[in-house]
């Protein structure tokens, strides 16, 4: 048993308690922008946590530098210049809202340990690039690593739990964990690519349980080049759906993801499956709907789920806030912070909403 302890205390990583640096995603702001609001919202008002969200963060480069479009010696100064904003602010704890930035400044930083040489050219092009200075962080932790180490705080406050309240029983949910949180450094993941806990342990802290199926560790088809260079669509819906046929079995009712594009190509990429074959996944061809671990904590805290964003999604949520037994008005699905109603979006032809 103490040789078991030993072995699992590998897998576990450091995550700051508090005082964190928040850096937005470029991309999580245009697919689900209510998620970072939220994220901040739930740190803030349920955690009574300090954390600093600068109007100053730009990307990380990520998205370019894995195009093989943006130099790693470009892409290190401008995580630099992140560090710098870091520093401005006093704090020491980086919080990367991507997990494409949360590989990427462990690469950086990785880097910097092992080869000295390259944190003092990057220093020197920050300088004279920008006239900063800076220094690393002491702690680098990915939000869904944040709202993990305080599951059961949240839960505590939570209105509702990953239930299903017409039968009682709990929900079965996919969780699906971003390659670049947990296989390009797997000892930065709360336990490793092998048995990666940041979701499943929010899920069954909240009273659900994970859908073990056999595509689990399985890529969602997003993979940068196979998507961005047209002509490899095709590869990576093909990847997607083979996730779709290999969960539907075992009939989750939702699915939850840590990272950006995998929440939004497993969410639009069902639109597009049914639109070129007709074929839908979930009960009554509704689909199954794909929920960032944020929308997941902040509608069982009872935040209102047009609030924080849910009506973006491509897949309807109203089946599974039914589910859980969450309120919600219909009529304010598509009303902005104005009080103007938006307009409704076309109906696809296939997926029903």
């Amino acid at each position: 048993m103490e040789a078991k302890k030993d072995y699992w205390r590998e897998y576990q990583k450091e995550i700051a308690e508090d005082d964190y640096f928040y850096e937005r995603s470029c991309i999580r702001q245009s697919f689900f922008p209510g998620s970072e609001t939220t994220f901040l919202k739930i740190l803030k008002d349920e955690l009574g946590k300090n954390i600093v969200d600068d109007p100053n963060t730009h990307t990380c480069t990520g998205i370019g530098y894995h195009s093989d479009i943006v130099p790693f010696d470009t892409t290190q100064t401008v995580c630099a210049r992140l560090f710098s904003l870091m520093n401005d602010a006093g704090l020491k704890n980086y919080v990367p809202s991507c997990v494409t930035s949360f590989g990427l400044f462990t690469e950086v930083v990785e880097t910097w340990k092992h080869f000295p040489e390259e944190l003092e050219k990057t220093k020197v092009n920050l300088e004279r690039a920008t006239g900063r200075e800076f220094q690393m962080p002491d702690n680098i932790a990915h939000p869904s690593d944040i709202v993990y180490k305080f599951r059961k705080e949240l839960k505590a406050k939570m209105k509702y739990q990953l239930v299903n309240k017409h039968t009682g029983k709990p929900l079965n949910v996919v969780e699906h964990v971003g390659c670049h949180y947990g296989k390009v450094f797997k000892d930065k993941a709360v336990g490793g690519a092998e048995f990666t806990q940041v979701l499943a342990g929010m899920i069954r802290e909240w009273g659900g349980e994970v859908v073990d199926y056999p595509e689990r560790r399985h890529c969602c088809g997003f993979g940068f080049r196979n998507y961005l260079v047209q002509a490899n669509r095709g590869y990576s819906v093909a990847n997607t759906k083979k996730k779709f046929e290999s969960m539907e079995p075992y009939k989750p009712d939702f699915i939850v993801a840590n990272c950006p594009g995998c929440a939004m190509f497993m969410d639009r990429w069902q639109y597009t499956i049914a639109e070129m074959e007709g074929r839908t996944y979930g009960n009554e061809g509704r689909g199954i709907p794909v929920l960032t671990y944020e929308e997941m904590a902040g509608m069982l805290l009872g935040y209102n789920p047009w609030d924080i964003g849910m009506q973006v999604h491509q897949v309807q949520v109203e089946s599974l806030l039914d589910k859980i037994g969450i309120e919600y008005d219909p009529n304010d699905k598509y009303v902005g912070k104005s009080g103007k109603h938006l307009g409704e979006p076309e109906k696809p032809e296939n997926l029903k909403v």
